[in-house]
Order: C-alpha cells, then sequence, then structure tokens
C-alpha cells in the first residue's frame, strides 16, 4: 500500500465522519490512517481457550465458558436491585449478576439454551460469580467471525463519553484493513527478513490487532518493536558517521609538558584503571582529525574532575583554549576552586565568568581571553554570551548537559572557525539503554570505578520513630570531629508546607543540639544568595557540626570532614536524588553515613526506592530501577521528555531487541553509508518517508 495512501485524513475512514475524527485526534492523536494504524492494543483479551466451571481458581481474570442458564431472579439490595441467574455446565454452577439494564436482560435470556458467556469472575459466600458478562448463544458464537485474541486499545473518559468504545475502534480497524486491502508495502531488506526470521510487515501489522494465537502475536510485536528501534539507531548511528566524516576538528597530535608535568607531579593521587582507560579514548578522538562528541559518565566522586582538567591540558599542549560550562552557580565555583588548586604552581591562566561577577571584573577576562592570555575559561550560560570571544577555542566541556538546551549548546559550536572538541560529564548514571537511544549519537566513556580509599557509605532506614536513637548517633559522630547534613524535602521553594518542615526540623534540632556546644547553618532556597554563601563557607570551613538545609545542596557542596548525610521525609525524594544526595558525604577517608528517615506509611514505589539504597551504592544499578519505576520520560525531566515517542517498543522491556537493532543498524551503515545498494533501497525510501511524515524521533543536536 502506497505510504502516501496512510497520510488520507481519519475522517474520510468509513465509520468516522467529522466529530468522531475530532475526538479520535484532540484524545489519542490519531489523525490519519497511518495514525490509527500505529495505535497498538495496550493489552489482549484472551478467547482461544474454554474454561469448565469446575477449573475455575479464586484468582481467575477474564475466562469464557460454555453453559446453560437454569433460573433468574430479581434480589432486593439496600439500594435498589439486582438481577441473579444460575448459570451451570457439566461440572458445576455459578451466579451471574446485572445491576444495570435488568428489564432488556431478563427479556432477552433464554433459559436451557447453550449460551457463551465471557468476563471476570469473583469469589463470594462459597460461589463465583460474573458481573455484567458478554453473552453469545453458542450457536451465534460457532457461526460468526472467530476472535481469538481480542485487542484492548487506550481509551480515555471523553471517548467512552463520546460512544467511541473499545468496540467501536475495533471495527474502525477493520475497515481500515478492508480499505487497504490488508497489503502493507515491506520496510525492511531481505538480508533482515531472512537473518532475523522476521514475518512480513503485512503479516505483523494484521497480527498486531487481530492476532489469532499467542505465537503469531509475539511474532508480530518482535517484527515491529525491532523495525521502530531499528530506524531510531540508524538515524543515530548515521548522525554519528556523518559527523565524524564531515565537521572537522582540531587535531591535538602533542602530548606536551603541561600535561605531562601535571601527570607526573601535580596529581593528587594515583589515577584508577576506569579514568586512564577514559583518558586514552579522549586523546584517540583528539588525535582524529573528527570533532570528539563524547558522553562521560561517571558517579558521584568518581573523579571526572580530573579527565576534565587533563583533557584540557591537552588542548593547552596544542595552543589552544578550553572552557567549562556547568549549570549552576555553585557548581561553576566549585569547579574553578578545585581546578584552580589542582593547578597551582603552574604557567595556566584560569578564569570565572558567572551572572555575579561584576561588569568591572568581566572587562580584563573578555579581554586576556581574546588575545589568548587566558587559558581556560569556567562559568555558567555566562559563557554562552556574544561578547564572550575566544582566541582559538578547542575544547568544550559542559557538566550536567541535560540541564542545558539543545540552543544554548549549540552556541559553543560557533566559538571557533571549527567546533570544538565537546566533552559532556554527567554525575546522573544513565542505564545503557536509555544512553544508547538518547545519546546514541555520541561516543560513551564511563569510569565504573571509585578512587582507592574511598569506603563504600553504609545506608540504612530508620522511622521517625527512631529518632532519639539517630541523635545519639549523631552527638557521637560530632565528638569524633565529623560534620553532619540534615536534608528536608523542597519540591517547590514557595510551598508553605515544606518551609515549615524545614524549620520546624531545624528548631526541634537546636533544642537538641543547644548552643555553644553545637553551632548549626542552615540553608534554603529563600535565602538571599549572599547569606546562602555565608552560611556554606561556615561549614565548609568547619565553624557549623551541621548543616540543615533544603536540597540546594544536592549538587556543589564538597566537605570531606563531613561523614553522615539524613534524609528527612526520603520517601518524597526520586531515586537519583536520593543517590546524589548521599555522594555528598564519602568524600573524606572516613567511613560515612546515610540515613534515611520516613514516616511509617509508605508506597510500594517508596518501599522499591528506599530497599534500593540500602542495597547498593553503584549509581548504574540505582538508574536501572529508577527507569523501570518511572520510564524514560520522567527520568530525563521535560528538556527530554519527548524524545522518546515510541510507538510500540520500550526501551525497559525491549532491552535485547534494542541491542539487537542497534548491532544490525550499524553493521548496515558500515557496509553501506549512503544505503545506495540495491538490497537496501527499500529501507532508504522508508527511511525518508519516516522523516518526512514525522513517525520517527528526529533527534535535534
Amino acid at each position: 500500500m502506497n505510504a502516501n495512501f496512510l497520510q488520507t485524513p481519519i475522517v474520510y475512514l468509513k465509520g468516522v465522519g467529522p466529530n468522531r475524527a475530532e475526538t479520535l485526534k484532540s484524545e489519542l492523536g490519531v489523525d490519519t490512517y497511518q495514525d490509527l494504524l500505529n495505535l497498538f492494543p495496550n493489552r489482549y483479551i484472551d478467547k482461544t481457550q474454554y474454561y469448565k466451571i469446575g477449573q475455575l481458581q479464586r484468582n481467575s481474570s477474564d475466562v469464557q465458558i460454555i453453559g446453560k442458564l437454569v433460573n433468574i431472579k430479581t434480589v432486593e439490595q439496600k439500594k435498589g436491585t439486582r438481577l441473579v441467574a444460575r448459570f451451570i455446565d457439566e461440572t458445576g454452577e455459578m451466579e451471574l449478576v446485572w445491576f444495570r439494564g435488568q428489564k432488556w436482560i431478563r427479556e432477552n435470556l433464554k433459559l436451557n439454551t447453550p449460551y457463551v458467556i465471557f468476563g471476570k469472575c469473583n469469589w463470594f459466600n462459597g460461589t463465583f460469580s460474573m458481573p455484567h458478562p458478554e453473552m453469545e448463544p453458542l450457536k451465534e458464537h460457532e457461526q460468526g467471525t472467530k476472535v481469538y485474541m481480542q485487542p484492548v486499545y487506550p481509551s480515555t473518559e471523553k471517548l467512552s463519553n463520546k460512544g467511541i468504545t473499545n468496540k467501536v475502534i475495533n471495527k474502525l480497524m477493520q475497515q481500515l484493513f478492508i480499505e487497504v486491502n490488508g497489503k502493507f508495502n515491506e520496510s525492511l531488506s531481505d538480508k533482515l527478513l531472512y537473518e532475523l526470521k522476521l514475518i512480513s510487515k503485512s503479516e505483523a501489522l494484521f497480527n498486531i490487532h487481530f492476532p489469532k494465537n499467542q505465537e503469531l502475536l509475539a511474532k508480530a510485536q518482535f517484527r515491529l518493536k525491532f523495525e521502530e528501534l531499528f530506524y531510531i539507531q540508524l538515524q543515530l548511528i548515521g548522525k554519528k558517521l556523518s559527523r565524524k566524516k564531515k565537521i572537522k576538528g582540531f587535531p591535538f597530535t602533542e602530548v606536551g609538558d603541561y600535561f605531562n608535568d601535571f601527570y607526573s607531579n601535580k596529581l593528587p593521587f594515583e589515577l584508577t584503571g576506569a579514568q586512564k582507560r577514559v583518558i586514552k579514548e579522549i586523546r584517540a578522538d583528539l588525535g582524529s582529525n573528527a570533532q570528539m562528541n563524547r558522553l562521560l559518565q561517571g558517579d558521584v566522586g568518581s573523579g571526572k574532575t580530573i579527565v576534565a582538567v587533563m583533557t584540557m591540558l591537552l588542548a593547552i599542549d596544542n595552543g589552544f583554549q578550553a572552557c567549562l560550562m556547568a549549570p549552576t552557580e555553585i557548581l561553576a565555583n566549585q569547579h574553578f576552586k578545585g581546578i584552580s588548586e589542582l593547578l597551582e604552581g603552574t604557567e595556566i591562566t584560569c578564569a570565572l565568568l558567572t551572572g555575579s561577577v561584576k561588569k568591572s571584573a568581566r572587562k580584563p577576562i573578555h579581554e586576556q581571553l581574546e588575545s589568548g592570555e587566558l587559558n581556560i575559561l569556567i562559568g555558567t550560560h555566562a559563557l554562552l554570551e556574544d561578547k564572550v570571544k575566544y582566541k582559538n577555542l578547542g575544547m568544550a566541556i559542559i557538566d550536567e548537559q541535560h540541564r542545558f538546551g539543545v540552543a544554548q549548546r549549540s552556541k559553543l559550536w560557533h566559538k571557533n572557525e571549527y567546533p570544538p572538541h565537546i566533552l559532556v560529564m554527567t554525575a546522573t548514571p544513565i542505564p545503557r539503554t536509555l544512553a544508547m537511544s538518547l545519546y546514541g549519537d555520541l561516543d560513551i566513556s564511563v569510569i565504573d570505578e571509585l578512587p582507592p580509599g574511598r569506603k563504600p557509605i553504609k545506608t540504612v532506614h530508620r522511622y521517625d520513630a527512631n529518632r532519639l536513637k539517630v541523635f545519639r548517633f549523631i552527638r557521637d559522630e560530632i565528638e569524633k570531629g565529623r560534620q553532619i547534613y540534615v536534608v528536608y524535602p523542597l519540591i517547590q521553594e514557595s510551598e508553605a508546607m515544606d518551609y515549615k518542615d524545614l524549620m520546624d526540623g531545624y528548631e526541634s534540632i537546636v533544642r537538641d543540639f543547644p548552643q555553644p556546644k553545637y553551632q548549626i547553618s542552615i540553608v534554603h532556597g529563600q535565602m538571599k544568595p549572599a547569606d546562602k554563601e555565608f552560611e556554606m563557607n561556615r561549614f565548609v570551613r568547619g565553624e557549623t557540626q551541621i548543616m540543615v538545609a533544603t536540597t540546594v545542596i544536592e549538587v556543589g557542596v564538597n566537605v570531606p570532614n563531613a561523614s553522615v548525610m539524613i534524609i528527612e521525609s526520603a520517601e518524597r525524594f526520586g531515586l537519583s536524588q536520593l543517590h546524589q544526595l548521599r555522594g555528598r558525604v564519602g568524600r573524606g577517608a572516613d567511613q560515612s553515613f546515610c540515613i534515611l528517615m520516613t514516616s511509617h506509611k509508605l508506597s510500594a514505589e517508596a518501599k522499591t526506592r528506599l530497599e534500593t539504597m540500602v542495597a547498593t551504592n553503584d549509581g548504574f544499578e540505582i538508574a536501572e530501577v529508577d527507569l523501570k519505576l518511572r520510564g524514560p520520560g520522567d527520568l530525563m525531566g521535560t528538556q527530554q521528555s519527548g524524545l522518546l515517542n515510541l510507538k510500540i517498543a520500550d526501551i525497559v522491556k525491549d532491552n535485547d531487541i534494542l541491542k539487537t537493532a542497534r548491532y544490525y543498524a550499524l553493521q548496515l551503515l558500515k557496509e553501506d553509508p549512503s544505503l545506495s545498494k540495491p538490497e537496501n533501497l527499500i529501507i532508504r525510501h522508508m527511511y525518508a518517508q519516516l522523516v518526512k511524515h514525522k513517525n520517527i524521533w528526529t533527534y535535534i543536536s
């Protein structure tokens, strides 16, 4: 079937009409024949099996039974009446119950006539009952069109109110198949169909909507999921290969004095095997003629900053400048402080540029940057301003890249004649499946090893009733000279309840830890930046032993002496946020602790999050659980949530299919980058159609 025919507006499909077309579009996004075809069922009701009443289990779900009605009566109840029928087969009896439409049902049902009933069974007062069953005389059932596996389509309250039931959508789907004659253009090559033993496109589409059995349904699902993921991977990998071929990068051929001196004399600790491996991967990229686009993933405290510094030194050794962009002033300040300390005693010049830097201080920075005197510029979005001109920017490092929009990142590309090499860093571990899908056009490096000497943080879950014991533990840790974080949730800084939680908590801690023996800092979003900075610095200098705060300390504060993180109302935090907060401790050589405080009232999902935190410190393991709990949209935040608008595949459940799709897409583009071989023209044509009609996720970088 011609792809253009499938772009016919849905209003022209027999049985739709203008009103239904409008509702289908607003509620389900169905605007064309193609959209309806891609409205895949959520689940299926299996009508291939018939049960006997004697076989029913108490937890039976939807069942289909052949039997007879032997008695019908009306039963009085508190409000109104119910209609109850006794239904039997040769193995036993059960009740059928109706609360609505009783008059019509009573008039139309015949006693002692064989019926096929279908519905959900309940066990009540020692008897099975089925409320409002689907019923059909056995004679009609045997003569009618067999619907073996009944599809259940997505629905909304508005659809139901407008009479667009599952049955209606089912009929519209049947009409669609009649109009296109059940024939659809093949969209995968013969080679892929043969190697993966895939059924044809026409068979797959028919059996996803009207499967005859579980086996055919499984084949249809695999075929369509593979196809969807294959075309996304084809796009991502094609983009990466094309960029490497077309976009020239500055070749960094020298590993010079700055890099070697730092490596031999300035490194504060021995690099881990993972750090060495990542630096080698980066060096290989920088030595080629192509622009580097690499994502560096590493858990909190895994040593990404050292890798960033050594990457910037490679740029400086080759006569280029480098910049590092962070999403917040706190984080930019921390990077500036840490990198300045690491480079102390060298001739390398480093400056900080954020929104808070005064105009008088900006002028010399701009001048030194343009003249080439300044080697490294660290800052926030201020780095992107048009006034910021480099003499020769060769390396741009972006920290926590998901906090920056596409347009912001692309501004960095235009700061030199060729775009600078890009290293994107994140402390939010991204599950492999998500990384392959969201960042499939980037090369990925992972630091999966913590620096030696770091002890794993001990995490425990405690209920509010144990608070006195927790306070005793805090006193013991303070006696040892340690410092403590106490963090309260703050969903929105304006929420009165959250603010009250924080202030109540602060007052109770002040009562239990009185001055002058104990000094306490408090930091929250409603404070002026200068006051916040003052309180944070008191804690950093060790002048206060306890820091009571909201999540403003999630990123940015590095206090090696802080060994205890107490997270209040921990059930209100997401997994990745809990993991980020825990990463604020465990930065020194002492044993660190994370205590998750909650009430006894916990949802099943909250319990899973807390159990995961207690069980592991591995950020990637935590990210996998988080992905299963929240799905890709929520995990990546609003900016990226629309990027994986998949029709049938699920990157969590279909991990293996995703890997297979990526492998075949990679092989195909290696052998035939332009998809111009005769056997691949079918893929080239399909790919062009998908992009044209926006039925494929179009990734923007």
